[in-house]
Order: structure tokens, then sequence, then C-alpha cells
């Protein structure tokens, strides 16, 4: 099963990229061998609309035209559903086992999610109550998508 994480906003060169490339490449990695992976990003630049909706609606459009072959979204939002890390591997199991292809990771910008968003996507789930910078929570999801595959694999990375 796939991974997509879909963004508003482009993670500059440093440590916060270096930080999310090493969490992606060990999921690349480990999740070969339980049928997770890759992950792919897909960074969309910041809507230069001149009102909070339109830019909104201009997002939400672009993100979604952006993971057509997601056959599971998942929106990003601190107003979403929280996991425990066990939980949220669970989930990802199940969905794979469910032959789900693809779960796509919808982040959004700094004016948050347009109505159309909402509607397009199975789940909103939330990786804390605070607000987190769009780079931080991409470093967080892709930390996560590792952890749940190494407990999906039985790997010792996570000791809960």
């Amino acid at each position: 099963m796939r991974f997509t994480i879909a963004a508003i906003g482009r993670l500059k060169e440093g440590p916060d990229r270096a930080l999310f490339e090493r969490y992606v490449k060990l999921l690349n990695s480990l999740g070969r061998n339980c049928s997770l992976g890759p992950l792919k990003i897909s960074e969309l630049p910041e809507s230069k609309a001149p009102t909070v909706a339109l830019r909104r609606k201009d997002e939400a459009q672009r993100l979604l035209a952006s993971i057509v072959s997601a056959d599971h979204r998942i929106l990003l939002d601190e107003r979403g559903r929280t996991h425990s890390s066990e939980r949220f591997a669970e989930t990802i199991g199940r969905l794979r086992d469910e032959g789900t292809r693809e779960i796509a990771f919808l982040i959004g910008g700094a004016d948050g999610h347009g109505a159309e968003i909402k509607s397009e996507t199975v789940d909103t789930l939330s990786l804390s109550q605070l607000t987190l910078p769009h780079g931080l929570a991409r470093i967080v999801l892709a930390e996560q998508l590792y952890r749940a595959a190494t407990i999906l694999a039985g790997h010792p990375y996570h000791r809960a």
C-alpha cells in the first residue's frame, strides 16, 4: 500500500527536510517487508488568492487534483481524531489488509482546509491538538508512518 503526503507549501533545504527524508527512507526500506510504501510527497505552492475563502478553495482543488489515484484520503486537522501509535498502526494494517492501494494524507495551508476538501476525505486525523507548523506536521506524520511499519513488522523501534 502506497502513501502520499499532499501538502501546501514546500519544506526548505536544511534540517527539517533532512529529518523528513530520513523517515521517508526508513519507511521505504522497512515497508517493503510488510507491503507498505513507498511514501511520496506532493508539495504545492500556497495560493495567492486575495481572500481566505478563495485561498482555501484554490488549495483544496489543487490538493485533490494531486491525489486522484488515492483510494483512501485522510485530512490532517487539529480538530480531527487522535490515535495512539498502536491504534494508528492497526488502522494502517487494516486498510492494507482490506486492499487499499494508496492512502493520501492532506495537509492544508496556513488558512486551513476548505469545505470542498472535507467532503472528499474519508477521515480527519489530528497529530496533536496543538497547531503544528506544516513542515513539522510532515516530519511527525512521516515518523508515525515509519513507526506504524515497525509495529506491523514486529521491529523493535517502537517500545511502548
